[in-house]
């Protein structure tokens, strides 16, 4: 059997990998697993591991990481397959693949194949809320929620905090999670134009104030505007399309794109052109006048809220 396990999400693709292994392991033992990394080993040594019968047991797992970064185990994969031993299963990671070449194609038709994506905020709110179960905690959904907005759509770190709050208290609560978590400069930040486009003026200082304390410099949180300002273009003028749609073509995260969306709509064309050219000009004269960097933030914030 072959298996291929591909895509973004490294956390999904690799728990898959990390059952598969495990399971094969208890009933085979260590001696049945070969792991290589097709970056640094040879087509030959690929191909030698999966023609080679098992040691001392019944069935060997080879574990095969990126090899199609191998051209020649790419162009010959076709006859690669019929090349394995029948008392061998292979698993095949690849975590980026070209969908234009036939190697994929191939993998598709020839291989167990299964591809992980990147969770969305409400994908990623289910998965939590699952992996807290798994771990013998509670997390529930609005709760999951809160930690994706604090935390942001990365779904290891969102993990890794799980982890720190389940250690805390099986039960994960809002109150733990605004005790135990910060928040990202980047979901501040966003936070901050959601404030300011909705008028909250008083929000939006408080805001600017927490990323002030946490250190992060009023340059870093022009950089971070720039950023979130180019976003919002994006998905104003992406026109009809879907938000899977936009994340895929601009190379952005779905997670960011659809909170996107909800600020695109409160603004038109003109005045998006209007807030990229102000905080152009701010920028410029930051860099060329002496300016305090703290009020110039502060000035375009309010000029956002107004």
């Amino acid at each position: 059997m072959i298996t291929t396990l591909t895509g973004e999400n490294d956390v999904l693709r690799q728990d898959a990998l990390r059952q598969i292994v495990d399971a094969f392991v208890a009933e085979h033992g260590d001696m049945a697993l070969e792991r290589l990394d097709g970056e640094e080993v040879s087509y030959e040594r690929i191909h030698e591991a999966a023609q080679s019968l098992p040691f001392l047991v019944p069935r060997k797992l080879v574990v095969l990481r990126s090899p199609g970064t191998n051209k020649e185990f790419a162009e010959k994969f076709e006859q690669f397959v019929g090349d394995i031993a029948e008392t061998n299963d292979l698993v095949i990671v690849e975590p980026k693949l070209d969908k234009r070449l036939s190697y994929y194609k191939q993998l598709k038709k020839l291989t167990d194949f299964k591809e992980f994506s990147v969770l969305d905020a409400n994908g990623l709110v289910r998965y939590l809320a699952d992996y807290a179960k798994g771990q013998g905690g509670v997390l529930k959904p609005n709760d999951a929620r809160l930690l994706v907005d604090r935390v942001g759509a990365n779904q290891l770190i969102l993990q890794h905090e799980t982890d720190k709050l389940l250690a805390y208290s099986p039960n994960i609560t809002r109150e733990s999670i605004e005790l135990l978590t910060e928040r990202t400069p980047q979901s501040s930040v966003f936070e901050l134009l959601d404030a300011a486009f909705a008028g909250n003026a008083k929000r939006a200082m408080m805001l600017y104030a927490e990323q002030r304390a946490l250190q992060v410099e009023p340059q870093q949180v022009l950089a971070m505007l720039v950023w979130q300002l180019h976003i919002l273009a994006i998905v104003k003028t992406a026109g009809q399309r879907s938000g899977d749609m936009i994340a895929k073509e601009a190379k952005l995260s779905p997670f960011t794109i659809r909170k996107t969306q909800g600020l695109a709509g409160r603004i038109s064309l003109a005045q998006l052109k209007k807030l990229v050219h102000d905080l152009r000009e701010f920028d410029v004269r930051l860099k060329s006048e002496s300016l305090n960097a703290d009020e110039v933030v502060q000035y375009y914030l309010l000029s956002l809220a107004a």
